[in-house]
């Protein structure tokens, strides 16, 4: 865990015209709750990336799990990380590994089956991986430490970008707002930058 990340970031919600209206007009943002959240439970925005927050909700169209969607649209947030579990520091690495050790052991310990994250290439639907961060957020309560504001992880996703690229068309960086006060406003992306 750590503070040492820029506090603000804008993050980008992909949902339906009407969930983004909905939220502009001041309704709070719903917590995903999915068995498989990559980041569990939380709020979910894409980094600095409005552009791939619609192009998911535009996914989640066709898709046969998630939220209904009839229009895709994007809102954008102000997020204050806070107390912020970064995946992408060492620190953070350390913290997820002995929540996983942790949950494992539990598991073995009661015979509860261990969930597996989808085996597909981008590993859509991470049921290991959400059972590890909700893991972590009970050690944390249980040891009645500061609970974790966001999450914040790169995802590598989707097609080379050019034969022989160590880069992927969908790599990005989502954060998982838990503390709803760390969204310090909302607001409407322009249509320049959806472009």
């Amino acid at each position: 865990m750590h503070r040492l990340t820029t506090t603000f970031v804008l993050g980008y919600h992909g949902c339906d015209q009407y969930v983004a209206e909905q939220l502009l007009a001041g309704e709070p943002f719903q917590k995903s709750k999915n068995d498989y959240d990559w980041l569990g439970p939380g709020i979910y925005f894409w980094e600095a990336n409005p552009l791939r927050g619609l192009e998911f909700a535009a996914e989640l169209q066709n898709a046969f799990w998630g939220p209904e969607i009839t229009t895709p649209a994007v809102v954008g947030a102000i997020i204050d990380l806070g107390l912020c579990l970064d995946l992408t520091t060492t620190a953070g690495i350390r913290q997820i590994r002995a929540a996983h050790a942790s949950y494992i052991s539990n598991c073995e310990q009661t015979g509860d089956i261990i969930p597996t994250n989808s085996p597909d290439e981008n590993y859509l639907r991470r049921q290991l991986d959400c059972a590890v961060f909700m893991k972590l957020h009970q050690i944390r309560e249980d040891d009645e430490e500061q609970l974790v504001d966001t999450v914040r992880g790169v995802f590598v996703e989707g097609e080379p970008v050019y034969e022989g690229a160590g880069f992927r068309a969908k790599t990005h960086i989502q954060i998982c707002v838990c503390n709803t006060f760390n969204i310090k406003g909302v607001f409407r992306v322009s249509e320049e930058q959806l472009f």
